[in-house]
């Protein structure tokens, strides 16, 4: 599978190396790249984690099973986003959580123990992918004290609010679209899905907010 070196160049994890220093440092660090169809498992829980997955295009959902067989979803990423991290470079590499393809993805991947440690060949663009990887674990950890922020919400109602004011201010309006179904949503939300669209449409009844299937606006 063919990399495409420009657009490399325009993802977070690369920023500020050069076009021409990228195919030797994908040779170096040992990269990979595969592709997932839709609700196709990239990590299961409990896998061996040792490489830090980029998504190059598509979704990828972070979900905890519990042992009833509940799914709850706990983080959505994007496109340039990063996944992994977490558990490749603690000392305990099994995952906590599932990753799976919420739809077509493909997906870059970094032997995480490659990337922190500069190799003999004290490649020049080995420091900036470091700060470039640690500025990216900082921007996922606030991505997790949102979802902390909305579930630890006392009612369903003040849960939504505080997931669309978040996407609201995500994408600077009070008209937008969010990335999740319904169904998504109340994993999102630990919630159930009836709950979530009947509380939705008393939300819409009350004036809080207009709604057509994933484009909301708050009022």
């Amino acid at each position: 599978m063919r990399l495409d070196i420009e657009q490399l160049t325009l993802l977070p994890i690369f920023k500020g190396i050069r076009e021409e220093d990228l195919p030797a440092m994908l040779t170096c660090l040992g990269s990979f790249q595969k592709k997932y169809q839709k609700d196709e498992v990239i990590f299961l829980e409990s896998n061996e984690v040792r490489n830090v997955g980029i998504i190059l295009s598509g979704t990828v959902h972070m979900v905890k099973v519990d042992s009833e067989g509940y799914q709850t979803l706990l983080v959505v990423m994007k496109k340039n986003e990063l996944f992994g991290e977490s558990f490749s470079c603690g000392s305990h590499l099994d995952a906590q959580v599932s990753f799976l393809a919420a739809a077509p993805c493909e997906i870059l991947f970094l032997p995480f123990h490659k990337v922190i440690h500069s190799c003999k060949m004290s490649c020049t663009f080995h420091h900036r992918l470091i700060e470039n990887m640690v500025q990216l674990i900082g921007d996922k950890n606030v991505q997790l004290m949102h979802k902390i922020e909305v579930i630890s919400q006392k009612t369903l109602r003040e849960k939504i609010l505080a997931y669309l004011r978040q996407q609201a201010m995500e994408q600077s309006s009070k008209q937008f679209t969010i990335p999740l179904g319904r169904l998504e949503l109340a994993e999102y939300l630990c919630a159930d899905r009836s709950a979530v669209t009947r509380e939705l449409s008393y939300m819409q009844r009350d004036g809080l907010i207009i709604y057509d299937k994933n484009t909301f606006q708050l009022l």
